[in-house]
């Protein structure tokens, strides 16, 4: 089979796998039921089905898939198999943003905006730092992120003490670790848009990734604006990358390990491996979150799950990492 005859495979699996989703849980739906969950002949279905999983299962394939699409991205860009969506900060400084939301009691929609748009600052002062030193562009945006990630982290780190220990504490706690089962169909309604244009944008940008993967000076006999280019993939990724935290918290090892399994299966060509990217991570994330909704006595924050899962196959895949670079 052709390596992209394998992306239909994935998308058939991605639906049949979100479907049956929608029947699994701690409440499960039997098949002879669905039909009055979907119609409305039985309420409590109805409510169960459209208004609770539904809007999860749909947040869970867009979160995992842009969040592997981040993570291949910046591995692309980078060139570096270890890197991780979080490797500019983003995800440090949209927690705190909604971190800072919470403790300042504003609306829930207001604090997710505030976590947008410090995941977006915080990417800036990663490139800001990176510009002081303009020696080895790639390597001082990465120790730029690194600074711009201990930053946000030390200041979520006196947000939250700083947070009352009986009401704000726990809530940003059980954020930090997770968590979908709090979303609705009217968020989606708003994040889908921009996370579907940055999957798509990042995804047409895949030619460029393979140019600037071969070296600046290269890029540049072929015409490719390196310094825009890189600057344009970035704030995308970013813009995904930081969408997620703003919808279900810290959610880790989906952008690190998910690439890896894409480009075992599709190769290194970005003009695959995007698209593969994010139908995995979508496929990981759903089946991520049925493990929380099923396998304990009680739902368990999604990022703990993805936590566990991502090590224990990060292990299993470690060994062929070098393997997956080639083509």
């Amino acid at each position: 089979m052709t390596r992209i005859g394998r992306l239909p495979i994935l998308f058939v699996a991605l639906l049949l796998v979100s479907a049956g989703s929608l029947l699994i849980g701690r409440y499960p739906i039997p098949l002879s039921a669905l039909w009055a969950a979907v119609s409305g002949a039985n309420p409590l279905l109805h409510a169960l089905l459209v208004h609770v999983r539904l809007p999860e299962i749909l947040a869970a394939v867009m979160v995992g898939a842009a969040l592997s699409v981040s993570g291949s991205t910046f591995q692309a860009l980078f060139m570096n198999p270890l890197v991780s969506p979080s490797i500019l900060g983003v995800l440090s400084g949209a927690a705190f943003g909604a971190a800072l939301g919470i403790v300042l009691g504003l609306p829930w929609g207001l604090a997710q905006v505030i976590s947008f748009g410090f995941g977006l600052l915080a990417v800036l002062v990663a490139l800001f730092i990176s510009r002081l030193y303009p020696v080895n562009p790639v390597l001082m945006l990465v120790l730029g992120g690194i600074i711009s990630g201990a930053l946000f982290t030390a200041l979520l780190t006196m947000v939250q003490y700083l947070a009352n220990p009986y009401t704000q504490l726990p809530t940003i706690v059980y954020w930090l670790m997770g968590n979908l089962s709090g979303v609705r169909l009217s968020e989606l309604r708003i994040m889908a848009i921009p996370i579907l244009l940055a999957v798509f944008a990042l995804t047409a940008f895949g030619k460029t990734m393979n140019v600037l993967s071969m070296g600046d000076e290269e890029a540049h006999a072929l015409g490719v604006s390196v310094h825009w280019a890189r600057i344009w993939i970035i704030v995308i990724a970013t813009i995904a990358s930081a969408l997620t935290v703003s919808l279900a918290g810290m959610i880790g090892w989906v952008g690190l390990i998910v690439p890896h399994i894409a480009r075992f299966m599709v190769g290194p060509d970005n003009r695959l491996l995007i698209p593969a990217s994010a139908l995995m991570g979508g496929l990981f994330l759903v089946i991520a979150d049925d493990i929380s909704r099923t396998v304990f006595p009680v739902e368990i924050p999604l990022g703990v799950v993805t936590d566990l899962v991502g090590i224990i196959a990060f292990v299993l895949v470690l060994h062929r990492l070098r393997k997956g670079w080639k083509a």
